[in-house]
């Protein structure tokens, strides 16, 4: 079955969308500042979807488009001048960053309560790509209990997850770590592969659940999978036809997975509509997720 992260995506837009109506009434409008250094075409893509679902629910997106020979000192003032401006309610830094700044000094730079990609220790947010994760697989097991409703019953989603093998391909640091450190907040260890790991197929073809996040092609092969596996695409990347693609072909592996996420319009929708929940909850002030 296929998981439609646009359909899900715009239910959360339309919440979004009410709640800024309200803020809007207090005079508060959410207001989002972006970080663009450089100009690579995936990043500018990215931002593009930001800017125009933002501007969508009603919020305020502004893009600082960077010179790529930016030095990490002028960086690190221009974002703390963002922390101590009261009507910007959330800061990102689109990753990559160059190679002469340091990633993790920029993360702490941004002021937690205006973090809203969660890369500060101490951010309060989790990052938009855990969170739409988890929102996809939310709504596998709800189509699951829809389906065996007695085998399911009394069930949570985390305990549903606690039954199953998992397995993350990838662990960067805008896409397979934040997936990891959710599962393991919820009490999950998660079989992580990466580029060292010898023969990733051993772990894979045991996998429940196979979240890929590493962005080229053919990570996910057929021949690596089970019958009935459940496959979340995170990774993009352009390919020679100028067309984002993901880690694996829908094509090849749509008769083998019981659920997957297409890439381009699985996770990535969500990914930004996270990350505006994010913006929403920083206007509100509110001290929780």
């Amino acid at each position: 079955m296929r998981i439609i992260g646009t359909k899900i995506a715009n239910e959360v837009f339309k919440s979004l969308k009410d709640r800024i109506k309200t803020l809007k009434e207090s005079n508060v409008t959410p207001h989002l500042v972006v970080i663009l250094i450089g100009n690579d075409p995936a990043s500018i893509s990215y931002v593009n979807q930001k800017e125009i679902k933002g501007k969508k629910i009603g919020a305020k997106i502004s893009v600082k488009h960077l010179s790529s020979d930016i030095s990490e000192s002028k960086l690190l003032t221009t974002i703390e001048q963002l922390n101590n401006d009261n009507n910007i309610h959330g800061i990102i830094i689109q990753r990559p960053l160059p190679t002469n700044i340091e990633a993790n000094k920029v993360s702490v730079a941004v002021d937690p309560k205006k973090d809203v990609d969660g890369f500060h220790p101490n951010s309060k947010f989790q990052p938009p790509i855990a969170k739409a994760v988890l929102r996809i697989l939310k709504e596998v097991f709800s189509s699951l209990a829809r389906s065996h409703l007695a085998r399911l019953e009394g069930e949570t989603l985390t305990i549903w997850l606690k039954s199953k093998k998992i397995v993350v391909i990838g662990k960067g640091e805008t896409g397979g770590q934040p997936i990891i450190e959710m599962f393991k907040q919820m009490g999950i260890e998660p079989t992580v592969i990466d580029s060292k790991t010898p023969n990733p197929q051993n772990l894979t073809k045991k996998a429940d659940i196979i979240i890929s996040a590493v962005g080229k092609s053919d990570v996910v092969k057929p021949e690596m999978l089970k019958k009935g596996v459940i496959l979340i695409g995170v990774g993009l990347h352009r390919g020679d036809d100028g067309k984002l693609h993901g880690d694996y072909d829908e094509e090849k592996i749509k008769n083998i997975a019981s659920f997957y996420a297409p890439t381009p319009g699985g996770v990535g929708p969500l990914n930004v509509a996270m990350l505006l929940k994010n913006l929403v909850y920083a206007a509100e002030d509110i001290p929780k997720l």
